[in-house]
């Protein structure tokens, strides 16, 4: 806990909490991984301190692989000597792997089943919220689920304390976040046990062709539909 609010202090545009996620918040982000079958390949981006890796951890296979990337470097020392290094020696035949590296440049193989991401994209540049989306998603499978969550209200309360460009900013992220849901059969789920309550988001990765369906694909009454 003082490790991720000494983070938090120092590098809250990576961190972007003040608190861990919540144990709740952790079964919402990783639920799809109980229902996947056979070998599963899982990433997880933006770590942090690992309350939705212990999450992931438990529900892990022989023969699943798990790849975490997490830029902070102290947030991986701890990540690899408080859970990994007890975890892989108990589970031999489950592959895990941590990348002390951003998502953009991390060496990755790709074909991901689910994406667990826990990156504050409120707090980060458009450019690279698109950038981070279009890695994640070439990283996953077609017919994959990449789920991410943010704080319920986020922007109404970040838009009375910033200028006029961070309100630019926050509206432009919004922007973002539902043309994701839109081309991605996006689901919400509201978690309020957490600390502040969160949504979590399901995107699902349909391929190119998928994704045109959706673009083209009328709602009732002739009106684009919209998530």
């Amino acid at each position: 806990m003082l490790d991720f609010l000494s983070e938090a202090i120092k590098n809250f545009r990576n961190t972007g909490a003040v608190w861990p996620s919540s144990p709740v918040l952790a079964k919402a982000m990783t639920r799809s991984l109980d229902a996947l079958d056979g070998r599963r390949r899982v990433l997880e981006v933006g770590p942090g301190t690992g309350p939705f890796t212990k999450a992931i951890l438990r529900k892990l296979r022989a023969g699943d692989h798990f790849d975490l990337v997490e830029i902070n470097e102290k947030f991986c020392r701890n990540l690899e000597r408080e859970i990994l290094a007890k975890y892989r020696p108990r589970h031999p035949q489950v592959g895990v792997a941590l990348h002390c590296a951003p998502i953009e440049e991390a060496d990755l193989g790709g074909g991901y089943d689910l994406i667990v991401c826990g990156l504050p994209f409120n707090n980060f540049p458009p450019k690279l919220m698109r950038r981070i989306f279009r890695r994640m998603f070439a990283l996953l499978k077609v017919g994959g689920e990449l789920v991410y969550f943010e704080y319920a209200g986020v922007r109404v309360m970040k838009s009375p304390v910033v200028d006029g460009a961070g309100r630019a900013r926050l509206r432009r992220i919004d922007t973002i976040g539902k043309s994701l849901r839109r081309r991605h059969a996006g689901k919400r789920e509201l978690v309020l046990a957490n600390f502040p309550p969160a949504y979590a988001y399901r995107l699902v990765n349909a391929g190119p062709d998928g994704a045109k369906r959706t673009r083209r694909a009328p709602a009732r009454g002739g009106a684009t539909a919209r998530r």
